[in-house]
């Protein structure tokens, strides 16, 4: 992760940076809002502290500016300044969070986190794709019919998931040949045919409901009508 801090008092600037560093959160630190500009312009960043009171561009009008071109990435106020007209004016202003001066640095970091955290994507359900009994797991190659494990090679398994995505759609042998075998081999439409008999065996073979079919002179189609 990587800050930039606008902060004019060398001490305090010096002793954040330090802090945070040791938190492996790598710190460029400005002393004034061009500085500041400068070097937010020439680089990307995971997240701003923003002091008000500093020369040239106060951290206001710096904030103002990020906005204007960066919508997301975190912003925190540390200023000096308690007044509830200045924390408004920062959060009209699109900060993320405002710290008032003293503070420790230990809730510096536990802000820093929190936002960082707001930015971080939920983790997603891992996919399962669900065709009446049939349950494909992609993530570990796992398929199950009825609950019962099918073990199935990789390409048996590359061209059962190839089938299952398509929603019922035919899939023609060379569509199949492109997404499944690259195009390794000369006879590709004789190993599809081998491999869908081989699919039907595992997957078909002992249940009433068939799920692979044919389209003759178009390909194939998984589905349970």
């Amino acid at each position: 992760m990587q800050a930039l801090l606008l902060e004019d008092d060398s001490v305090l600037s010096s002793e954040i940076a330090l802090f945070l560093e040791s938190k492996s959160i790598k710190t460029d630190k400005a002393e004034d809002g061009e500085v500041f500009l400068n070097m937010f312009t020439g680089k990307d960043y995971d997240i701003f502290l923003l002091d008000i009171n500093v020369p040239k561009i106060n951290g206001l009008d710096i904030c103002k500016t990020i906005r204007e071109t960066n919508a997301e990435t975190p912003i925190i106020i540390i200023s000096a300044y308690d007044g509830i007209e200045e924390k408004k004016e920062a959060f009209l202003r699109a900060a993320d969070d405002y710290l008032v001066k003293p503070f420790l640095l230990e809730e510096l970091l536990l802000r820093i986190n929190s936002q960082m955290r707001r930015l971080t994507p939920k983790t997603e359900e891992v996919e399962k794709i669900v065709i009446e009994d049939l349950v494909i797991h992609p993530e570990d190659s796992k398929v199950f019919r009825s609950g019962e494990e099918i073990n199935l090679t990789v390409k048996e398994f590359q061209l059962l998931v190839l089938l299952a995505r398509a929603n019922g759609r035919t899939l023609s042998k060379q569509y199949i040949s492109d997404e499944v075998w690259k195009n390794q081999f000369q006879s590709t439409n004789n190993a599809i045919e081998v491999y869908i008999n081989f699919l039907r065996k595992k997957i078909d073979k002992n249940f009433k409901t068939k799920l692979i079919h044919t389209r003759p002179g178009f390909g194939y189609y998984l589905s349970p009508l």
